[in-house]
């Protein structure tokens, strides 16, 4: 596994020494994008809006427009810019992980540490799970500064990425209706609905059945079948009130368990 990003982690006047590594991993199978007329492979081009030639990496340059005119930044403008957050995690506060929403969870990394930050590693994570606390953290990565927290498992220290609340939309953009009113025998019966239906969380026995059944559907068209569509109709019954439905859902999870 290639790490991602190098710097050390920053806790008090501990410096740690550690490297990223990304903890996920994409499902979906990897689809071409094809020209409909032969098959051919679809080639995005940079190209210069003015000249219409293609641009290669190498002269390429990010700028912002400031006061109608382009200010270029190179590589080292954005280190200048704040030198510690472009090489350290810095933690700068401790919480309860139940603190936090998981509105703001974003992108997970495994935190390994370099040789020389082993002890110093150990210590942090010892401590972090005898607390049950967890760091908030900001750091800066591809030219951006990120929030996240610091969490220690019996493992390994995962570094979870947040969204800053500016990233999160107001809820009143939404247009909700008014709450409706609960019936206490509704609510028994969706609550034995709930617990009949609980158990301990296990992420393995969840799978991507969808992938599996789209390359199940290549493979045939691969040799000459022609899948049939099927089409999914939802169907509100109007004869049945909301207690029958809820009655009817505990017979069938019974049935089911």
């Amino acid at each position: 596994m290639r790490p991602i990003w190098a710097g050390t982690i920053g806790f008090g006047l501990v410096n740690i020494p550690v490297k990223l590594f990304s903890a996920t991993q994409e499902s979906n199978l990897d689809l071409d994008m094809l020209d409909k007329k032969d098959l051919s492979n679809i080639r995005f081009m940079r190209v210069n809006e003015k000249t219409g030639k293609e641009v290669p990496w190498a002269n390429i340059v990010k700028g912002y427009m400031l006061n109608n005119k382009y200010v270029v930044l190179e590589d080292k403008d954005f280190e200048a810019a704040s030198a510690i957050k472009t090489k350290v995690i810095e933690i700068s506060d401790f919480v309860k992980e139940a603190e936090i929403k998981s509105i703001y969870y974003e992108t997970p990394y495994y935190i390994a540490p370099e040789k020389s930050g082993v002890r110093a590693y150990a210590l942090l994570k010892a401590a972090l799970m005898q607390t049950g606390k967890v760091g908030i953290a900001t750091f800066v990565m591809r030219n951006k500064e990120h929030l996240a927290i610091l969490k220690a498992t019996n493992e390994v220290m995962i570094l979870n990425r947040l969204r800053f609340s500016e990233e999160i939309r107001e809820v009143k953009e939404l247009e909700l209706p008014a709450d409706a009113a609960v019936k206490p025998a509704e609510l028994k019966m969706a609550i034995s609905l709930i617990n009949q239906l609980s158990g301990d969380f296990n992420v393995t026995t969840y799978k991507d059945t969808y992938t599996e059944e789209l390359l199940k559907l290549i493979k045939a068209k691969a040799k000459g079948s022609k899948p049939s569509a099927t089409s999914l109709k939802v169907v509100h019954s109007k004869a049945k009130d909301l207690m029958a439905q809820l009655k009817e859902s505990l017979t069938k999870s019974k049935k089911a368990s």
